[in-house]
Order: C-alpha cells, then structure tokens, then sequence
C-alpha cells in the first residue's frame, strides 16, 4: 500500500538534507537585523545584494512611524477578511491612492502578491477561456491558470511569434482570452516585450493582465511600471504590483476597469476567504507612495546603481544574460559550481541568492543579484571586488 508521507523523504528534501549536513544549504537563512543594504548574519554584518527592496525604503524612518501609528489607531490586525469584518478606512485610503497613481478607475489590495496573481486569474479566467503565459512567468501566475476552469497554455519566453502561433492554433471565436505576462521577470531581470505583446493580443482580441511586481517604482518615468515604460499603459486591461518590494511591506493589488475590479472584489476566493492586511502593512505603503511620488531621485540612484554593477560584471567577464533592470543574474549554468560561488560569496561577507532549476531552465543556474537605490558606492565597490576574487579563484572568469 502506497504511502502519503513516502515522498517527503525523497527528491527536493534528501537533497536539501544533504546540503545542510554538508554546509551548503543556502536558503531559509535567518537575519538579525533590519532589510537593508547591510545585514547581520550569525553576528556578522553583510553586504545584502539578495533583496527586492530596490527604493531603500523598509527602514526610512517615515515609513516605520507610519507602521506605529496605524497600530496605535487600529491595532495588530483586522481579525476577519475584506469581505466581512476586515475592511478599515486605511485599506479605502489606499485604494484610492493607488487607483489615482496608477490611472485607473480602480484599485483591489490583496494580503499578499501571490494572491493577487492567483485569486485574479483564477476568478476572470471561466470555462470557456483560454489563459496563455509567457513559459517564465512567476509561480503565482502559474498557480492561477490552475486553478482557473478554463484552459490553459504557454508560449516560449518573450517570443511573441509563438504567443502568436500558440493563439492561431487553439483561439475559438466562443473563447475569451487572457494573455498574462511578468513585466519584469524575477530571475533574469528581462522585461517583456510589450510592445509585440499587445500587438498579439489586438490580432486575436485577447485582454492582457501584466505582473508588475518588479516593475512599479522602478520603470517608467513615474515608477508605473512595464506599461508606462513603452507607453502602452492603455493597452494593458489589468496591472498588477506587490507591497513587498518598492513599497517596503506585504500585500498586493490589482488595478483596471471599475467592473472588473470590482466583480474580483465580490467572486475571488483568495480575496474572500484570507483574513486583510495588518493595519500597519497597508500604512506603510501609503507613506512609501508618498516618498515614491515626491523623490523621483530614488529612482535615478536606483538605476544609477545597476548601470555600475551591469558595466562591472560585464568588464570582468561574467556572464549577465539580458538583465535590462535591477535584477541582474550571474549565470553559472552548473548547480554545484553555483552552490560553490555562493557560499564563497556567503563566507566573503555577501548575501546573494543561487536559483537552480526549476526556478529558472535546467541548465542555466545562476546567481540572482539585485539592487537598491541606497547602496554605497562602497558597498558596490566592495561587492564587484569579491566577485572578481572568487569568479577567478573558482575559474569562473
């Protein structure tokens, strides 16, 4: 007789079992100190270049008392979901500042990104639909094709000649369409191509639902993201972003037309059925949009930063792939040769992140960097240093 439990001895978890004996285990590392550019480690303070915390802002002091004051009006938490018990004035507010950021008729805050990815797709998305992905979309979107009743497929990643193909062989006139793409992809810092994407979609009347999680503050001349970069954000029928990257928090949103909006509001289980965001989460980001929208410069050092560390590591010889944005991957290719730069980095007084398949291709393990608009020059100086030490001591470069 089969046993449920078999599993959980095998595969992914020996091997990470494996790891930690070994001293190679490279996740779940716990931090004693705030999100910044430096953190402390087992006591040791480290230069973080592991972190989606690109405008700086989890530990400006605005942004902090602005936590302490929304618990001190509303308390720790909401108790109950949006739906029922759970909706403050604060979560409104938000809402409709996000709405007038983003231009558009309407903002839906979700607890977390993930779910605003999953409780989206999966509620629009019906039984007579076709969802179609980019092959490297985020989990959250993947989970949400899913579970949504329609049909789902995928194109090669940022080919729009086979999003085309794909749509030519399987779109019927009786199908609505969704076409749902990463603006910024999360681990090689490529950007969609939108442009031929909505040129696609106008061919096949399909909507298109972009994932702009690392991209809102970070592209576009008013940090609104993919579509406001190529200046197609009227193209684009829903926007997504997160609240725990450039807004210092947790949480997500959705953003489009009134209806849309707000049938999600009233059918998505993930929205439904999940207790609201904590008040001092959704303060933060009210006070991160403001810092957002009134110092365009975090943006300007934030790009400033990346042009530096993309020249470096090109100058000494790695390889970047076609990182366009703050997140720039060092591709290594080989799991334990990645796992080896990582713990040498690690050991050097450098957090980063080593991303083996299935999160990126087999084959193409890398070491994902990312970038924050407070980092030193030091501090980059210090990170291209170590870099150069070990790629050389490891023949990696």
């Amino acid at each position: 007789m089969a046993d449920l439990f078999e599993k959980c001895s095998k595969g992914t978890s020996a091997r990470a079992r494996e790891a930690m004996l070994s001293g190679w285990y490279p996740y779940f590392k716990a931090i004693e100190s705030g999100a910044d550019t430096e953190v402390v480690i087992n006591k040791k303070k480290m230069i973080m270049i592991g972190s989606n915390n690109y405008l700086g802002l989890t530990q400006d002091e605005r942004v902090k008392q602005a936590a302490v004051r929304a618990i001190e009006k509303f308390g720790s938490g909401c108790t109950g979901s949006r739906f029922l018990n759970g909706t403050l004035a604060l979560h409104e507010e938000l809402e409709e500042r996000l709405a007038d950021f983003m231009q558009r008729e309407a903002v839906l805050v979700f607890s977390t990104g993930f779910q605003s990815n999953q409780g989206t797709i999966s509620t629009i998305v019906g039984r007579r639909d076709l969802v179609v992905g980019d092959n490297e979309n985020h989990a959250s979107i993947v989970d949400g094709t899913r579970l949504a009743f329609g049909r789902s497929l995928k194109y090669r990643h940022n080919d729009m000649k086979d999003l085309d193909k794909v749509l030519s062989l399987n779109r019927k006139p009786e199908h609505g369409v969704l076409i749902v793409s990463d603006g910024v992809f999360s681990m090689g810092g490529d950007i969609v191509d939108l442009p031929g994407l909505i040129q696609v979609a106008e061919k096949h009347q399909a909507r298109v639902m972009i994932d702009d999680a690392h991209s809102i503050g970070v592209l576009g001349d008013h940090g609104r993201g993919t579509g406001e970069h190529f200046g197609l954000e009227d193209k684009i029928d829903l926007v997504m972003g997160t609240f725990s990257k450039s807004f210092a928090s947790i949480g997500g949103y959705i953003a489009g037309d009134e209806d849309v909006v707000h049938y999600i509001k009233h059918t998505s289980r993930a929205l439904i059925f999940s207790a609201s965001p904590p008040p001092a989460a959704v303060a933060t980001v009210i006070t991160a949009l403001d810092i957002l929208q009134k110092e365009p410069e975090r943006r300007e050092r934030l790009w400033s930063n990346y042009h530096k560390m993309k020249q470096g590591f090109q100058e000494l010889g790695f390889n970047t792939g076609n990182s366009q944005t703050p997140i720039i991957p060092i591709i290594i290719g080989d799991d334990d040769r990645t796992f080896g730069f990582w713990r040498r980095l690690f050991e050097e007084g450098i957090f980063s992140n080593p991303i083996i398949s299935p999160a990126v291709p087999p084959g193409q393990s890398l070491i994902r960097t990312s970038y924050m608009a407070t980092h030193t020059d030091k501090e980059l100086n210090f990170v291209l240093e170590k870099f150069e030490q070990i790629g050389k001591e490891l023949n990696l470069i």
